[in-house]
């Protein structure tokens, strides 16, 4: 709750004011001289005041000052009954938020207070985004403490310090813009700009424009120059996300700029040297990208010099309970919502879920849940319809099968989740791969289509 002071030494003005505001949901104390408001500040601070210019102890300007003095961010409204320009230009070099004169109507007062507070409340948040950002681990971002996660957080710390270029390669929603940024934030670049480019969808000539810039009158439309995105990060770092999305043509301009840390504008004549970081992110398997023709072998072998694999959700399952605590967190907070928890069985159906798109499904799964629900905890009515079927298939038919096809069934699922990657898959099953062929060839799963059952 907000905290106001009033000071007027007039008791019929104090006290309206003190229940006008009141009623607009705010803590407020009321005085009749400066000296015991002082009192009450040192004890705790308000987070407004509202006073009188003449005060029977203290002039009122000498109060703005001493609040503004030892208390900052306190905002102060000064009202006074003898209006003159050279107090209000007083007032306002003091640091009050607004000076007024009586007689002053509620409403006026009423709407400055909840400008102050309005004020006073983005200062807090922007100071808590600033210690957010620049204190603490910027691994903080990224939630878990699996093993596959902590790896990753192992390759962050190594590699950050390394003024080398990095691949990060996993799934969408995986959380690889998190990775590069945690690597920037732990480098001694953190202090310099970190600029992030998508490179998928966009024409060869549009990369070439965003990335290196152009000169006035490169071609139409071009009336002034523009300075791209590399020379805009210097110092600092570049992440090209989607990298295996780019154009074969633009791949041997990105290739020419790691060789030669300088870039040409496009019209330029003169090249800019760079002070760059470049860090890389693809979904795709770039090794079969360059077989196929698709990526230059050699841009592959510069960008990868350090290259850190991203867990997908269904192989770090042990974090979703983790995440979703984090998430409901978030949201709670931003919704306003009462939300304190999810019930096991709601929990139990999103740690079986697959999660093909990872770490970003869970977390829209869990926006949508906190928007929508009425209870203080998430339950299986509010998770999507389609997770809600399995709900059928956990606790229903399979109640009644022998464990041996239960197993089966889960088996199948997850290789057709992981694609049928076996390594993946007795990962995530936690068994050796040598158990997880036996099962496989018992049950003659072997070479089975995702979703089938072999008969």
């Amino acid at each position: 709750m907000w905290h106001l002071a009033v000071i007027d030494d007039e008791v019929l003005v104090c006290k309206r004011l003190a229940r006008a505001l009141t009623k607009d949901g705010y803590d407020v104390q009321s005085f009749t001289s400066a000296g015991p408001f002082l009192k009450a500040m040192e004890r705790s601070p308000f987070h407004v005041v509202v006073t009188d210019l003449r005060l029977p102890d203290m002039n009122g300007l000498n109060v703005l000052t001493n609040v503004k003095k030892r208390w900052p961010g306190t905002e102060v409204i000064v009202i006074t009954g003898y209006g003159s320009i050279e107090n209000a230009v007083a007032a306002m070099k003091a640091g009050a938020y607004h000076y007024v004169t009586k007689p002053v109507r509620l409403s006026d007062i009423r709407h400055l207070t909840k400008g102050a507070v309005e004020k006073v409340a983005m200062r807090r948040e922007n100071e808590r985004l600033r210690r957010a950002l620049g204190g603490g681990d910027p691994l903080s971002r990224i939630v878990g403490k699996s093993q596959p996660i902590q790896r990753v957080f192992d390759l962050v710390h190594k590699v950050a310090p390394l003024d080398c270029t990095v691949l990060i390669e996993g799934q969408s929603g995986t959380g690889k813009e998190l990775v590069a940024r945690a690597i920037h934030g732990l480098s001694p670049r953190a202090s310099r700009p970190f600029i992030a480019f998508n490179c998928g969808g966009f024409t060869e000539e549009l990369i070439t424009s965003e990335l290196f810039g152009y000169e006035k009158g490169a071609f139409t439309g071009a009336t002034t120059t523009k300075v791209g995105l590399m020379e805009s990060a210097m110092g600092g770092t570049v992440f090209l996300d989607e990298i295996g999305e780019m154009p074969l043509t633009m791949q041997v301009k990105l290739l020419h700029v790691l060789q030669e840390k300088r870039i040409l504008r496009v019209g330029g004549t003169r090249p800019i040297a760079l002070d760059i970081r470049i860090i890389a992110a693809t979904n795709k398997d770039l090794k079969q990208e360059v077989t196929a023709g698709r990526f230059r072998e050699d841009l592959y072998y510069r960008l990868n010099v350090v290259r850190i694999p991203l867990p997908t959700l269904a192989a770090r399952r042990e974090d979703i309970p983790v995440l979703v605590a984090h998430f409901i967190g978030k949201y709670r907070a931003l919704f306003g919502k009462p939300v304190e928890g999810i019930r096991p069985q709601a929990l139990d159906i999103l740690k079986n879920h697959s999660f093909p798109g990872n770490v970003r499904e869970l977390e829209n799964i869990i926006e949508r849940a906190v928007a929508l629900t009425e209870k203080s905890e998430i339950t299986v009515e509010d998770l999507p319809e389609d997770l809600r079927d399995l709900e059928v298939e956990a606790y229903g038919g399979e109640a009644l099968l022998p464990i041996h096809e239960v197993e089966k069934r889960h088996i199948q699922r997850v290789l057709a989740a992981t694609g049928h990657n076996k390594n993946l898959a007795a990962q995530i099953l936690e068994m050796p791969r040598t158990t997880l062929w036996r099962k496989m060839k018992r049950y003659g799963l072997h070479g089975t289509p995702p979703g089938d059952t072999p008969s």
